[in-house]
């Protein structure tokens, strides 16, 4: 049985702040059980990983919680947060300027290294 879980955001987008917020809580959820979860950022949603942009938006109207405390919420469970360096350029975003709970790079070579391993199960949003 596959022990690890690997999610890339493609899709998800600061601008659908509704969105947002189910991977991280599904992330979390794995994490809790006892799983090893690396989430890729790609694309837009790599903006999520930018510092003042995640907290400022929220996936529901209650407002209880921002997208970054469902970040933070699954960082604390032991997911790795891994930003695209092709995004990073698309959108001018320096490492300096990144939310302390990014581990590192990862792009599609990493992203699809765990897709091919029998280790791992990928979920795509």
């Amino acid at each position: 049985m596959a022990n690890k879980l690997v999610f890339m955001l493609l899709t998800i987008d600061p601008d659908a702040p509704h969105l947002c917020g189910t991977p991280f809580f599904q992330a979390t959820a794995a994490a809790a059980m006892g799983f090893e979860v690396e989430m890729y950022f790609a694309s837009r949603s790599m903006r999520l990983l930018v510092q003042g942009v995640a907290d400022h938006i929220y996936p529901s109207d209650n407002r209880a919680k921002s997208v970054y405390g469902f970040m933070q919420d699954a960082a604390e469970q032991g997911v790795r947060f891994y930003a695209c360096k092709g995004a990073m350029d698309a959108f001018s975003v320096t490492p300096e300027q990144l939310i302390p709970e990014v581990c590192g790079l990862g792009g599609a070579t990493s992203f699809i290294g765990r897709v091919m391993d029998e280790e791992w199960r990928a979920l795509t949003y």
